[in-house]
């Protein structure tokens, strides 16, 4: 019974943490290769150095590869989302040039409260 009621207080702490780390929504509406936004619809390149304002966002370096899997669309067009290993976050559009191209159709979906959400501390880590 204390296991439960351990597992409930650390989840409710964590979800407090992250509320106040990431409590914008960036934008209602996302753009994938599939309604899952599983599948990778790009490759870049980055074409410079950028540091995101904070752990939802992908920090690079000018000429590091990332796969794209969503791109925000109506409100807030500028970000995309992509990995480079095994970190995950929003990046900005101007910062990056597209190498390949994996999927032609995109699909719109919205966006999950879970989207904006940091989860590692200062990092977001896909796995």
């Amino acid at each position: 019974m204390s296991r439960i009621f351990d597992q409930r207080i650390l989840l409710l702490v964590i979800s407090f943490l992250t509320r106040l780390q990431s409590t914008k929504v960036l934008s209602e509406w996302k753009k994938c290769g599939d309604r899952e936004c599983e599948t990778a619809m790009s490759r870049v390149q980055a074409t410079t150095d950028y540091l995101g304002p904070d752990c939802r966002y992908l920090n690079f370096k000018t000429g590091e590869e990332i796969m794209v899997y969503s791109k925000l669309s109506r409100k807030n067009e500028n970000l995309w989302t992509g990995s480079k290993g095994k970190h995950f976050g929003y990046f900005p559009k101007d910062a990056v040039k597209v190498e390949e191209v994996f999927i032609a159709e995109e699909v719109e979906v919205l966006t999950k409260e879970t989207d904006f959400l940091c989860l590692h501390g200062d990092k977001y880590i896909f796995e």
